[in-house]
């Protein structure tokens, strides 16, 4: 379920944004593939462009930085 578009840091900059998000909320496909998951977190550009979501919020905060992104907690 992730996928960092290598050339998104160049659009909008080094933030990026975690945040919890609802099983429910997810797109139909995603929703297959997440089954059984309670917490799921997405990572957003600052402009909203959503670019993964995971399962765990440590691994969101590691794989932003693995890209050179600064992750941030929003609630």
């Amino acid at each position: 379920m992730t996928d960092f578009p290598q050339d998104t840091k160049a659009e909008t900059g080094r933030n990026v944004y975690v945040r919890p998000i609802a099983h429910a909320d997810l797109p139909e496909e995603m929703r297959e593939q997440a089954e059984g998951l309670d917490n799921l977190y997405a990572v957003h550009t600052e402009d909203g462009n959503r670019l993964a979501v995971v399962a765990d919020r440590d691994f969101a905060f590691d794989l932003a930085r693995q890209h050179d992104y600064a992750p941030h907690a929003v609630h």
